[in-house]
C-alpha cells in the first residue's frame, strides 16, 4: 500500500480560531525532520480582534510560517521585526535559544481580517541543535514555482523535482505547497525515506485513493505516487530523512532530556533574552506532559 498511516488532526481552539494539529501524533511524532504541523484556520477575525501570540521561547528547532491568506507580524529577541504575507516564508532557527511573538498587524485590527496557513517546526540535527539563533524572511517570488499537468507547485524548503529552495536548511528535506486544477495529475517521487501529504481542501487522491480534507497521509517508503484532483484542490507535502529520537515539552525540542530541563529553568528564571518592545510573555505551563523520547 502506498499509504502506511492516516492521521486525523486534533483541533485546538486558539482563542477565536481553530488550529488542526497533525504532528506530533501517537505513534508518528515526526516525518523526516518535521516534528510539528499545524493548519491554522481559515478564520475570519472581526474588527477589533486580532491574533496575539505573546512572547514565548524555543530551543533546538526551527519554526517555519507559511500563509495562504492574511498577515502576521513576527518579532523576536534578535530584534527582527517582519510582516509575513501569503506565500512568503518566515524561517526562525531557535538553536541555543530564542524568544518571539506573532501578532496581527495594527492595520488589520480595525477591520475584519482572515488568517489561514501552515506552521511547522523542524528539528535540528544533533550536532547543530545549539547553533546561534537566526531569523530570515524569504519573499514569495524567491521560491521555485513550476507547473506540472494542471498543478502549480511551490517549493517552500529543501529539494524536489530538480529544484532547490533558497531557504537555508540543516538536513535533507522537502516542503511543498501544491494547487491543482480539476483533473490535474502530478507525480511525487520517492526522493526521501519519509514523506506525507496533507489535504488543505477536499478533492485530492493519492494513487486513486481519496484523501479526505484535513488528513495527513503518511506514504510508504520507496515508491513514487500519483497525486490527482477531481476538483480545484490544495495540499502540502512534507518529508525528509529522519534525525533520530527527540524529546518534546511545550515549545522545547531536543535530543537531550537534560537540555529540556535547562530550558524550563531558564524560562522560569527569566534568563531568555526578551523581545524588544514587548512587555508580555507566556508563563511556563503548570500542566504539560513530561518530555518523552519521540520515535
Amino acid at each position: 500500500m502506498v499509504i502506511s498511516q492516516w492521521i486525523e488532526p486534533e483541533a485546538k481552539d486558539l482563542g477565536g480560531f481553530v488550529a488542526r494539529r497533525s504532528l506530533p501524533y501517537p505513534g508518528r511524532q515526526m516525518v523526516g525532520p518535521f516534528i510539528f504541523f499545524d493548519h491554522l484556520g481559515p478564520a475570519t477575525l472581526p474588527p477589533g480582534r486580532g491574533i496575539d501570540v505573546r512572547p514565548h521561547p524555543h530551543i533546538n528547532l526551527a519554526t517555519v510560517t507559511y500563509l495562504f491568506e492574511g498577515r502576521l507580524l513576527h518579532r523576536d529577541s534578535l530584534g527582527s521585526v517582519q510582516e509575513i504575507q501569503p506565500r512568503a516564508v518566515n524561517w526562525m532557527t531557535a538553536g541555543g535559544g530564542i524568544t518571539h511573538s506573532e501578532r496581527s498587524p495594527d492595520r488589520d485590527r480595525n477591520r475584519a481580517s482572515v488568517i489561514h496557513g501552515i506552521q511547522t517546526w523542524v528539528a535540528l540535527p544533533a550536532g547543530q541543535e545549539e547553533v546561534a539563533p537566526w531569523f530570515r524572511h524569504y519573499p514569495a517570488d524567491s521560491l521555485p514555482t513550476w507547473q506540472e499537468s494542471g498543478a502549480t507547485l511551490t517549493l517552500i524548503a529543501g529539494q524536489s523535482h530538480g529544484y532547490v529552495s533558497p531557504v537555508e536548511v540543516f538536513s535533507p528535506m522537502v516542503y511543498l505547497d501544491f494547487e491543482c486544477a480539476p483533473q490535474a495529475q502530478w507525480t511525487l517521487p520517492a526522493d526521501y525515506s519519509e514523506r506525507a501529504v496533507y489535504s488543505v481542501t477536499p478533492g485530492l487522491q493519492i494513487d486513486q485513493t481519496p484523501l479526505p480534507q484535513h488528513r495527513l497521509a503518511i506514504l510508504s517508503a520507496g515508491a513514487s505516487v500519483s497525486i490527482t484532483a477531481s476538483e480545484s484542490a490544495r495540499g502540502m507535502v512534507i518529508g525528509g530523512e529522519p534525525l533520530g529520537p527527540r524529546y518534546k515539552w511545550w515549545n522545547f525540542v531536543s535530543s537531550r532530556v537534560e537540555r529540556i530541563a535547562q530550558a524550563k529553568a531558564d524560562w522560569q528564571a527569566g534568563r531568555f533574552t526578551p523581545v524588544p518592545q514587548e512587555t508580555e510573555f507566556i508563563p511556563l505551563p503548570d500542566q504539560v506532559t513530561e518530555a518523552n523520547p519521540l520515535p
